[in-house]
């Protein structure tokens, strides 16, 4: 399964992709928005993994960007965040994001999440 994480924190991204690439996955990583846009335009992932709370273009910034682009548009996204109230996980489903991780990263939480997204888009 290939994935792309985005956070623009270098200890979470280093947590996350060494956690799925241990489990088998192909990993690419970007510490920002721009960046992970910059890699979408030659890479296309069968999940992403992001953070919301960015400087400059925010997690949600990034999906709407993805979701505009018919080569990404269904490309499934996991909601990697601090943000934890009820209001938050409604607001992040609500744009779109399959799921909501709240930091800090469990492994085994951030696996079956991973596991559940790959079942459902057939790649389990």
């Amino acid at each position: 399964m290939r994935v792309l994480v985005v956070d623009d924190e270098p200890d979470s991204n280093e947590v996350v992709s060494a956690v799925l690439m241990v489990r088998g996955a192909e990993v690419r990583v970007a510490g920002s928005a721009a960046q992970a846009l910059d890699v979408l335009h030659a890479w296309i992932p069968d999940l992403v993994v992001c953070d919301i709370g960015m400087p400059e273009r925010d997690g949600y910034s990034l999906l709407r960007a993805m979701r505009e682009r018919s080569t990404l548009a269904r490309v499934p996204a996991i909601a990697l965040t601090a943000y934890a109230t009820r209001d938050d996980r409604i607001r992040i489903l609500g744009a779109g994001f399959q799921l909501h991780i709240t930091k800090p990263i469990d492994p085994e939480e951030l696996i079956a999440s991973v596991v559940n997204v790959a079942t459902m888009i057939g790649k389990l």
